[in-house]
């Protein structure tokens, strides 16, 4: 006898709704986070996120696209597959890069899935992968001891690295140098507050100007900047790549050492995107500087066409797309033009350019081949991350093209800093 569905329509002998077999249980790793059913139950399968997904778009399969991935997420769920290599290779090739999450209509949190299903895939994976994870997620990041040291070693190990990593890795650090623990506002400008800066880990070390140039400019649009002491890594990276664990550990010292904070400031997209999930009230810095206004401060002319990267952390995790243009535009002189496909994914994807080379290299041929078509110099780039990726693209170009932070375009600008370090 046919069975009667819901809506009381005859279904042939043998044919049923797909669903888990009677009796089937969760097959994921029992004392480690999971995906949530609740979550998974969000995807109808629509299809919608296929063309916007790099993986998918670069191999055309259904495995590499966020639909087959949650696919495979719940054959987990359900109990009618395992974590296994497959599995593994299906999660581990995803950038993580939530293009999916802003067209899908039913408004999937396909990031927090992929983490915890990374969370998941970390005890299965060989004995050398776990070991470099742990050393680098537990005890290099997580230590500013430890960062400082490497930054130390890169000259004697540069010539040992790999070539794609030394490709990536800036040839200039600073491991001895230190931040303003107090800023004033510039001198004449009236006071509007007080913020704090989150100094970051490798970015303080390769990116340190980066951090200069961002004390000078807020001082010079009126705000008092702090950089307490015993910060830390904030966890991004170890969230991105399934160590869930030091990931909140970290986002909680990160709040006790900016605990008294009324605001802190982030100049690092993946790291803004990470700490807003947590308890510590922070916010982007070209949100935040978009959101405030210049104040008092004063830009010399500077006659300079520059091209802007979107972040996947700033564009898709927090729907920073208008703001950075906006900042930019304070600058007399300075043109903003848009890379073509410049909402794509550069390929960098926190490690994605190291454990997952041939897409990632794909990805930042797309990345170079478009900036290149638009003729600058320049490269506006809010995250660590990204830069590198997208100089290591651009290195050897026949135009040398230049990538920046944008706080460094303001900053270069000031008619008030000088030049000056804080």
């Amino acid at each position: 006898m046919a069975d009667v569905d819901a809506h009381g329509a005859g279904l042939p002998d043998g044919a049923r709704f797909v669903a888990p077999p009677r009796g089937a249980t969760p097959a994921w790793s029992p004392g480690r986070p999971a995906p949530a059913t609740a979550d998974l139950d969000t995807c109808v399968a629509c299809g919608l996120c296929l063309p916007h997904c790099p993986t998918y778009r670069l191999t055309g399969e259904e495995s590499a696209s966020p639909r087959g991935r949650i696919a495979a997420i719940r054959a987990v769920d359900e109990g009618i597959a395992e974590v296994d290599r497959t599995f593994a290779g299906f999660m581990d090739a995803c950038l993580v890069c939530r293009a999916c999450e802003d067209v899908c209509p039913s408004h999937a949190p396909f990031g927090r899935m992929m983490e915890a299903a990374r969370e998941q895939i970390e005890p299965s994976r060989g004995r050398v992968a776990r070991f470099r994870r742990w050393v680098g997620f537990h005890w290099i990041l997580p230590h500013p001891s430890a960062i400082r040291a490497a930054a130390v070693l890169q000259p004697v190990a540069r010539p040992f690295m790999r070539r794609r990593v030394r490709a990536l890795v800036p040839r200039r650090a600073h491991p001895f140098a230190r931040l303003p623990r107090v800023t004033a506002p510039t001198a004449g400008v009236a006071e509007r507050g007080t913020v704090a800066l989150l100094a970051g880990c490798a970015q303080d070390r390769w990116f340190h100007d980066v951090n200069r140039a961002t004390i000078r400019v807020l001082a010079a649009t009126g705000w008092r900047v702090t950089v307490p002491r015993g910060q830390a890594c904030c966890g991004a990276l170890a969230a991105h790549n399934g160590r869930l664990a030091v990931a909140d550990r970290l986002r909680t010292r990160a709040a006790s050492a900016f605990a008294g904070a009324d605001t802190v400031v982030v100049n690092a997209a993946g790291c803004s995107a990470h700490l807003q999930e947590g308890p510590l009230a922070s916010v982007d810095l070209m949100r935040f500087l978009a959101q405030e206004g210049p104040g008092e401060a004063t830009f010399a002319s500077l006659e300079r066409t520059v091209a802007y990267h979107d972040a996947c952390h700033a564009l898709r995790a927090q729907g920073i797309a208008a703001e950075p243009r906006a900042v930019l535009g304070w600058v007399p002189g300075l043109r903003v033009t848009e890379i073509p496909g410049g909402d794509r994914c550069c390929g960098a994807a926190g490690i994605y350019n190291l454990t997952q080379p041939d897409l990632a290299d794909r990805l930042q041929a797309q990345k170079a081949d478009g900036v290149r078509a638009t003729g600058v110099s320049i490269v506006a780039s809010a995250n660590p991350g990204c830069s590198m990726q997208i100089a290591a693209g651009l290195a050897g170009s026949a135009r040398p093209v230049e990538v920046v932070h944008p706080v460094e375009l303001l900053d270069r600008a000031l008619v008030t800093s000088g030049g000056r370090s804080p």
